[in-house]
């Protein structure tokens, strides 16, 4: 009876190892065709969420229905809730640091001292001169401040309390071809909204891209509700895809948050491809999303805008005007009001911050807590920028602050009993709570990223300088933002968004 027993279950692990390695060879086979395992089962078995999975609504393609099981959402207080509320700010600024890829020193068309109008020309870079900066607002060019080796940190202007556009004559979408419409948003500034990738740079005219995308919601900390800003600019919006869709060869993707109740600017748009999300932060990211709809493979070239920027584009190719208006979201627990206002590109931190008391022991932070850049009450909004983070600093000690976790804190380690509440609401400052350490192999960036990419590999082979390496394993797909939430979970306490960037530098300029 015992030997019947062992040659039963000795037959049973037979068939199972054989069944195991046939479907692994199966799922091999099919990556080496071409085709996506994430998106279509190769399996011999049908997986849980196949089973199990949640259940998507009849009126959505299910291939265009995305469910990402990793990631993490961080709930902050001081979220910005009302009604849009219009900021005039005295001073604004053109920064060529908000571009990638350009000359540090471009060729300045103005002067201090000149008038100019919102829209109008201020300089180019030297490497592509048909590509044109412009100014925000109408005003005097009051101060071009320089930095280390006289490159042009900003362009100051002082603005006029009344708005004079410059006036554009705009081509036929009907009639006029790809060069003509791209020559157009040369001229007249629009160009520099679209961002290329890889490299996350600015997009090169001489190059196609494959397809556009558009990512229509943001799932980082309080990040903006981009319903709002599409909120009586559909057609601004639609006109801004309808352009879009003319100057690639493929398609333009729009990611749409299927937790949402979102605008029909987004979920009936024309000329685009609509993609549904569900999941947590970095699902709102376009790079998680260009790797779920259609990856960046070797050689492929594609566009990404953001919602404000397709509404400025379908505004110019409606009205003749370069409107630099965006709505941002000053968030953050150390405001006395969080709000949403209307402010332009480029304004005055000092201005949009006017109501609040900002000391030195408060961080003023362009974007999110995760991956935003630091600024000053001297400093100006970022081209891009639609939020406005202010919380303390963390400057202080905490004596065994992991043995003795006096506070509540986010973190993703069940040390902290975080998981007890998932809609507690944290106070944060900037303490990173340790220092940088030994860099070890956890997991944790694999649990935090949606992506077919292991980060810690990929980040030892950028520090190791392995090009090839680094293609291979996925570095054209990422961007900064992609990783932040895995620095924010590094046990190692290592800046992985900068390693990124610097692996990225490297690609690029050996491309």
């Amino acid at each position: 009876m015992l030997v019947t027993t062992l040659f039963v279950i000795a037959g049973l692990l037979l068939i199972a190892a054989i069944i195991s390695i046939t479907d692994s060879f199966l799922q091999i086979e099919a990556k080496k065709t071409g085709i996506d395992t994430a998106k279509e089962n190769f399996s011999l078995f049908p997986k849980l969420g196949e089973v199990f999975g949640p259940s998507v609504p009849e009126s959505i393609d299910k291939s265009k229905f995305h469910v990402l099981k990793k990631g993490h959402d961080i709930k902050l207080t001081g979220g910005a809730t009302g009604d849009i509320q219009a900021v005039q700010a005295s001073r604004y600024s053109v920064k060529p640091t908000n571009y990638r890829g350009i000359a540090p020193i471009p060729k300045m068309l103005v002067a201090v001292g000149d008038e100019v109008l919102a829209g109008e020309p201020l300089f180019f870079d030297k490497q592509n001169p048909d590509i044109k900066f412009v100014s925000p607002v109408s005003g005097e060019l009051v101060e071009i401040g320089r930095g280390a080796k006289r490159a042009i940190e900003n362009i100051v202007i002082l603005a006029d309390k009344e708005v004079n556009y410059k006036k554009h004559e705009t081509p036929s979408l009907a009639d006029a071809s790809r060069e003509e419409i791209q020559a157009f948003m040369m001229e007249s500034g629009a160009w520099t909204s679209i961002v290329r990738r890889p490299f996350d740079c600015l997009a090169i005219p001489e190059e196609t891209p494959r397809d556009i995308f558009i990512s229509t919601f943001n799932s980082a900390p309080l990040a903006l509700d981009q319903n709002l800003v599409v909120a009586g600019k559909e057609a601004h919006f639609q006109k801004g895809i309808d352009v879009l869709a003319k100057l690639t060869d493929g398609k333009v993707f729009l990611g749409v948050d299927s937790r949402a109740d979102n605008s029909g600017a987004f979920t009936a748009a024309q000329n685009a491809e609509v993609h549904y999300f569900k999941g947590k932060h970095p699902a709102g990211n376009v790079g998680v999303q260009i790797h779920h709809i259609k990856p960046i493979k070797s050689g492929d070239i594609v566009w990404t805008l953001n919602v404000q920027d397709v509404i400025t584009i379908g505004k110019l190719f409606t009205e003749g005007v370069y409107d630099a208006s965006r709505v941002v979201a000053l968030t953050g627990s150390e405001l006395n009001e969080p709000k949403i206002v209307r402010v332009r590109s480029g304004a005055s931190v000092a201005d949009v911050l006017k109501d609040e008391n900002i000391t030195k022991d408060q961080r003023i932070i362009s974007g999110n807590i995760l991956g935003g850049n630091v600024l000053t009450t001297e400093s100006f909004l970022d081209a891009r920028a639609d939020q406005i983070t202010v919380i303390k600093e963390g400057n202080y000690n905490e004596m065994f602050g992991w043995l003795l976790p006096l506070k509540p804190r986010p973190s993703v380690s069940k040390t902290f009993p975080n998981f007890l509440f998932p809609e507690h609401k944290f106070e944060v400052d900037t303490n990173t709570h340790g220092e940088k350490r030994a860099f070890v192999m956890t997991g944790q960036y694999e649990s935090m990223l949606p992506m077919d990419i292991y980060p810690q590999h990929l980040m030892k082979a950028i520090m190791a300088g392995d090009f090839e390496r680094m293609e291979g394993l996925g570095i054209n797909e990422l961007s900064e933002e992609d990783l932040a939430l895995c620095e924010f979970a590094c046990t190692s306490k290592m800046p992985l968004q900068k390693i990124l960037r610097d692996g990225l530098d490297m690609m690029q300029e050996q491309s």
